[in-house]
């Protein structure tokens, strides 16, 4: 969450003119709502933001992944490549969908390798599952080569990194399809809410139809509309969206500060000769919600964050983390579900209560990370500092 301060009068006024107009369903209902229709307003200054063709607003980031995953046509013992790294969201997509999860290295970007995931394709492979960790880009050249190589879809879940770039180019432009989240704690937030993004006329189509019950969306009454395929509900409100759209006018702001204070931050832990920065392959594209760092052991990088959050300094140790990490994935790896899935009837790869991650598990062992708000003040930077100097001399 960038900060308190971000909501005010703007979402007020755009959350009021859905509520008077009574229609807070994103379809139909022309005449009823004047013209107002904040869920369009916000897909087309989203996709032109990304310099990106379609875009389509859905209920959750969650709800983003799976409608990426079936809008490529990724299904039932399909294989997706997938971080060990990661909100667990994207892999939950990924056998809700069917489809098997694959698990490949994480290198020092903190995002997926391209070495890793050619080491990890086998002949069932449909996708690779991208994830831009905690506000920077992975090594995505390379990856783009390695998925045209192979004929992998490419699919970017950008939700922690919105607004991060690769020279000059929008994050979740590279793949086929990307997805975001609008969640309390993101960039920018709708409350609840998320986005698919693409510029693959089809893609946008399937993924619009697919997520309102197979609705094609094509004339003002929703009854007589045709079902080209079956589908779910993930659709998005006009209250969520309105929310959204006066978050997401505010995202140079956001971005210009964050980017301010974690300069500040990292600048003075250029001191200590035992830190080392992760590696961000483009520094000016980073969207600079985090400030992510490695120590030389676990056992040092552990000590630190709780160390400095006795401090007052937001610091997290993902390695100990229950839902970001794969070493307490425990759900995940005694497939515990409410009912039977897809991968439990099929072949899978790799036993997940065995898997050989040595370079992701030593890499967020060791990591460091201090999350970025942009209402910290001179004084307040100068105490994370200070905090910085007890903790790390």
């Amino acid at each position: 969450m960038p900060g308190t301060e971000l909501f005010g009068k703007e979402e007020k006024e755009q959350v009021m003119e859905v509520l008077e107009t009574g229609i807070l369903f994103r379809y139909n209902h022309d005449e009823q709502r004047k013209g107002i229709w904040k869920a369009k307003e916000l897909e087309k200054e989203f996709a032109e933001y990304h310099g990106a063709k379609y875009c389509h607003l859905v209920a959750s980031g969650t709800a983003a992944d799976s409608v990426s995953l079936a809008s490529v046509g990724v299904g039932a013992g399909d294989e997706v490549i997938v971080p060990p790294f990661t909100f667990i969201a994207p892999v939950e997509a990924v056998i809700n969908c069917g489809a098997v999860p694959v698990f490949a290295e994480i290198d020092e970007t903190l995002c997926l390798s391209a070495a890793s995931i050619e080491a990890a394709i086998t002949p069932k492979t449909k996708a690779v599952m991208l994830v831009h960790m905690v506000g920077a880009m992975a090594q995505i050249d390379e990856i783009v080569e390695v998925c045209k190589k192979h004929n992998i879809i490419l699919i970017e879940d950008t939700a922690q990194a919105l607004g991060g770039s690769y020279k000059g180019r929008m994050l979740g432009t590279f793949g086929k399809v990307s997805c975001y989240s609008f969640d309390f704690f993101k960039l920018i937030t709708a409350g609840e809410g998320g986005a698919v993004m693409t510029n693959d006329e089809d893609v946008y189509t399937t993924a619009h139809t697919w997520s309102d019950h197979g609705h094609s969306h094509i004339g003002n009454n929703r009854g007589a509309e045709e079902h080209p395929i079956l589908g779910t509900n993930y659709r998005i409100s006009e209250l969520h969206a309105a929310v959204g759209l006066a978050q997401f006018r505010k995202i140079d702001y956001i971005l210009e500060n964050l980017r301010a204070n974690k300069k500040v931050l990292k600048d003075y832990l250029k001191k200590f000769p035992q830190v080392v920065f992760r590696n961000v392959p483009d520094e000016e594209g980073d969207s600079a919600t985090v400030l992510n760092f490695f120590l030389p052991t676990q056992e040092e990088a552990k000590s630190a964050c709780a160390d400095l959050g006795a401090e007052g300094v937001a610091a997290a140790y993902w390695y100990d983390n229950n839902y970001h990490f794969i070493k307490n994935w425990c759900h995940l790896k005694e497939c515990k579900v409410a009912g039977p899935v897809g991968m439990q009837f099929l072949d899978k790869p790799q036993d997940y209560n065995n898997l050989d991650l040595p370079k992701s598990y030593d890499l967020i062992g060791r990591l460091v990370s201090i999350n970025m708000n942009i209402e910290m003040s001179p004084e307040q930077l100068e105490a994370i500092c200070k905090a910085f100097d007890k903790v790390l001399a």
